[in-house]
């Protein structure tokens, strides 16, 4: 047991301050003498042994009636071990710009509020802790930051700004803030790998704007709940990494953001619940302007929001029929490939009979109509060697197009789609030109004409003079040489022509309009 006898000044004032929850600042409010990452350096008049702290924690001092004990220390270098190992903790513990010597062990510990803001810390092992109040590592230094099954925290857990250069495990932890954050971390370097497995549950928020987690975060089987019916689950906007695993019955009740995440290896949501929020009025999954080389979305389940996808950039997509739903915005994304999952097998998607018709169908359920995905469909098409098809996206895209346009409009865009599909499908003015040449030989070939002028020209020719008629350039000295006494065959030369017309434009239209967008 501690006397006080033995405390050291600073100690002394830690100790009398206590029981009424007094705040010992040893600080000297000189900048380069406060730097926390120089504290090793600070002398016996800032030092605290870590067995002081642990003591009034563990009842040493009493707290005063009418006031609330708490331990409440700024400035000070903290020697020796912190063991609150399997301690029942009542009070709360505020330390702030602290350096310590040695690492904290909280394991199996049950303890209110714990605050380490601003402080280097070796290490915090954490397994099996319980925390019945906020864990707040703000803008902390921690070398490494462990806690595994059964941990519970019942309000948050805040890391903003904090930089843990090992890795973080809270497989298996509960935390839980209903109607705000779970945890907190926005701006947190994480140097090591993040890990929340094994049945880790947050009932709140999980905040990690602008984190930097070069090790990966690492979320299977993990569940997420929001703090509201309309809310977030996980928001990792402007964060870096090298991997986000979020999957093998990873669940998200709420919106998963993942705006301007730029990760450097893959994102995969494989085996994954996006219930997204309970209200039904935002996206499941929000991830415009997402940078990944590998993303898969073969989810357990389609996902009850939208995914917003406008503006990302993946090398390698990996989707299944379970990966959409009604409502997907693609306006912008960009892929280098495309995985389809069928029965557990993962192969490329091009060259399967419907690949073309379901990945339009895809482009459809995004609202309203947007050029790009049909032209970022149609140039891996074209890169994965099958220019038909995508010359059936680029038709597809002219017929969503045209959905959009006048009346009048419309109606010349079907016109083109009927006789050269665009100008995608110019064998359709083949088919054209050889139905009118058997209609005009059949019909003109059952009956005389009669010349315009008696006794001259080339001898009257079915075939020839049908050509004639049908091709608006040239001559071939049939159409002014002859002439019909039948009304219903004169009508039928002047259709001709018409058509002739008609046909010849739409194919320079069509033509032009695939020469110019290729």
């Amino acid at each position: 047991m501690l006397s006080y006898d033995e405390l050291t000044p600073p100690e002394r004032r830690l100790w009398g301050g206590f029981p009424e929850g007094r705040f010992v600042d040893l600080r000297t409010g000189l900048p380069e003498d406060d730097r926390v990452a120089e504290g090793g350096g600070w002398g016996p008049e800032r030092t605290i042994r870590a067995a002081v702290i642990a003591a009034l924690l563990l009842g040493a001092h009493t707290a005063q009636p009418g006031a609330v004990a708490c331990l409440r220390l700024a400035g000070a270098r903290i020697s020796g071990h912190l063991d609150l190992a399997g301690a029942q903790i009542a009070h709360a513990l505020w330390l702030e710009d602290c350096w310590f010597e040695e690492s904290v062990d909280l394991l199996g510990a049950s303890t209110q509020t714990l605050v380490i803001r601003g402080s280097r810390v070796p290490g915090i092992e954490a397994y099996s802790a319980r925390v019945e109040g906020t864990f707040d590592l703000r803008y902390s230094v921690v070398e490494s930051l462990a806690s595994s099954p059964f941990n519970h925290v019942s309000t948050a857990l805040s890391l903003s700004d904090a930089r843990v250069t090992g890795g973080m495990l809270l497989d298996g932890a509960e935390i839980s803030a209903p109607g705000g954050w779970a945890v907190a971390a926005g701006g947190l370097v994480m140097e090591g790998g993040v890990t929340c497995r094994g049945g880790f549950v947050a009932r709140g928020e999980v905040r990690l704007l602008g984190a930097q987690l070069p090790g990966g975060l690492f979320m299977q089987g993990a569940q997420l709940v929001s703090p509201g019916p309309g809310g977030t689950a996980l928001a990792l906007d402007n964060a870096v990494g090298s991997t986000l695993d979020l999957s093998d019955g990873f669940t998200a009740n709420g919106t998963v953001r993942l705006r301007g995440a730029r990760v450097s290896d893959g994102v995969t949501f494989e085996g994954a619940f996006l219930h997204g929020p309970s209200d039904d009025r935002g996206p499941s999954l929000a991830a415009p302007l997402m940078q990944a080389v590998d993303f898969d979305l073969t989810l357990a389940r389609s996902p009850s929001g939208s995914v917003d996808l406008r503006g990302a950039q993946v090398t390698s997509l990996h989707d299944s029929e379970r990966s959409w739903p009604d409502v997907v915005e693609l306006d912008g994304f960009v892929y280098g490939s495309i995985k389809v999952d069928e029965g557990g097998e993962r192969r490329e998607a091009v060259g399967w009979p419907d690949s073309v018709a379901r990945r339009v169908a895809w482009i459809r359920r995004s609202p309203g109509y947007n050029p790009q995905p049909y032209e970022q469909l149609a140039s891996w098409y074209r890169k994965a060697g099958h220019d038909d098809d995508a010359r059936r996206v680029l038709l597809a895209k002219q017929r969503h197009r045209r959905r959009t346009l006048p009346w009048a409009a419309r109606v010349w865009g079907h016109l083109l789609d009927a006789t050269v599909g665009y100008g995608y499908r110019p064998w359709l003015a083949g088919v054209w030109l050889l139905a009118l040449t058997v209609l005009g030989t059949l019909s003109f070939g059952a009956h005389s004409p009669s010349p315009v002028k008696q006794g001259e020209g080339a001898p009257f020719q079915p075939l020839v003079y049908t050509l004639d008629l049908v091709i608006p350039v040239g001559g071939l000295g049939q159409r002014t040489a002859w002439y019909w006494p039948h009304d219903s065959l004169q009508w039928l030369a002047y259709l001709l022509i018409a058509f002739g017309w008609v046909l010849t434009t739409a194919v320079i239209a069509g033509v032009t309009r695939a020469l110019q967008k290729n």
